[in-house]
């Protein structure tokens, strides 16, 4: 008969040493689940997220349902082993089955459940809903009133229970999460979303084409020339402007160009030239491209002029320029080939055009030079070296030896860049 009664004693303790697991691999499953996969799975209908969320609003009533359940458990398990350790083993028997019960808990009821929670915790949460819901509603008095105790005691610590904000992610944290999709989400997606994350980090001032570079004409140039300049013109847009470039007058169209031919069936004059010429779009200097980019497409605009705070024009910024800044040119990138800008010498440096833009140099050739500051290379010479250098001369920014190779009009042409120094080798 005792021996009847000791075999039922061990199921016992067998099962409650189950159901220990259940609530310790429900615990960490719960709290180790994808809170944004569970959105999307809850908004795509599926029943078992819309439950495992509905139970996580909740996070202090779950957290208290199942520590309830699982110290039930454990107590109820710690007796029942005493009992059979005192049957077996005597009045050594409370020592014994204190340690051998707490192997089999740590190894069979913590650490194996918990692990495999941890591991899969969608397929733990959502079959452990069907049993925790039910169950909370029947223990909610108990589950209540155990929070009130417990919310209170929090509150002496200047802790909040109530205070369960939905999830929020910062760009940085949005970043890692991209950069850490893996396979999940192609590499040239990846690569577009980041750069839509640092559109905020970037202004106009970094992408604009400076007031030097514009492709403007002048409206008082001799006609024959004025009309020569219209026509060979590589821009759909071109600027008109009198005498000087920040006496702007408009941006004149190549489809304004034709129609304003065929309508005439004759050359145009000029005053039918600044008649057709559109109305300017301003930008204020240091504008973020993401900003920027909404202004656009509030004002359905295609193309504006950066202005400093005195009005004068610093530059002109595209539409396709901020483009070009999430899904890269459209035309062909410069590594490994010639541009207007760079050009590979046999030696491995870099000819460079003292105007090239430091962020563009960075990207298309993988360099880190400092952009905080000057954005063109020639500025940023100027700047480490204090003064307008003469040529030639050697300088080094970082890992980079420049070499200054023409200064005209008191402005830096050209340089040749030598990314990293190598190494000599010693002959003997």
């Amino acid at each position: 008969m005792d021996d009847i009664a000791t075999s039922t004693l061990f199921i016992v303790l067998a099962v409650l040493i189950l159901i220990s697991a259940y609530f310790s691999g429900t615990e960490t499953g719960m709290l180790s689940v994808n809170r944004y996969k569970l959105r999307h799975l809850a908004q795509s209908g599926d029943r078992g997220a819309k439950r495992v969320s509905k139970l996580l609003d909740r996070p202090d009533r779950l957290i208290g349902l199942i520590l309830i359940g699982n110290n039930l458990v454990n107590i109820a398990a710690s007796a029942i082993a005493t009992i059979i350790g005192l049957r077996l083993f005597g009045d050594y028997g409370i020592a014994i089955a204190t340690v051998v019960l707490t192997l089999i808990i740590l190894i069979f009821a913590e650490v194996t459940p918990k692990t495999i929670a941890a591991l899969h915790p969608e397929r733990v949460a959502m079959p452990s809903s069907f049993i925790l819901t039910p169950l909370l509603k029947i223990l909610l008095p108990i589950v209540i009133a155990i929070n009130f105790i417990t919310n209170n005691m929090m509150r002496l610590f200047g802790v909040n229970p109530t205070n369960n904000e939905r999830d929020s992610l910062s760009a940085e944290e949005l970043r890692t999460i991209v950069n850490e999709a893996g396979p999940l989400i192609p590499t040239r997606h990846q690569d577009m979303l980041v750069s839509v994350l640092d559109l905020e980090k970037v202004t106009v001032d970094d992408i604009m084409i400076p007031r030097n570079e514009i492709v403007a004409i002048d409206i008082n140039e001799d006609w024959h020339q004025l009309m020569k300049q219209l026509m060979n013109m590589q821009h759909t847009r071109v600027l008109l402007f009198r005498s000087q470039i920040d006496d702007a007058i408009g941006f004149l169209h190549a489809r304004d160009m034709m129609r304003l031919v065929t309508r005439y069936q004759a050359e145009p004059d000029k005053a039918s030239l600044v008649r057709a010429a559109r109305d300017i779009y301003f930008i204020p200097e240091g504008t973020p491209l993401n900003v920027q980019l909404v202004k656009f497409q509030r004002n359905k605009e295609r193309i504006g002029l950066v202005v400093d705070e005195y009005g004068d024009i610093q530059g002109l910024v595209t539409l396709e320029d901020i483009l070009e800044e999430i899904v890269g040119d459209f035309t062909t990138s410069m590594t490994g080939t010639t541009s207007d800008h760079v050009s590979i010498q046999a030696d491995g440096s870099y000819l460079i055009d003292g105007t090239s833009n430091l962020r563009e140099l960075n990207k298309d050739l993988h360099w880190n030079f400092p952009t905080d500051g000057p954005k063109t290379i020639n500025g940023l010479i100027v700047e480490a070296f204090g003064d307008i250098p003469e040529y030639p001369m050697c300088l080094t920014v970082g890992p980079y030896r420049i070499e200054v190779t023409d200064v005209d009009n008191n402005m830096i042409k050209s340089v040749r860049v030598l990314p990293a120094k190598r190494k000599r080798k010693i002959v003997n």
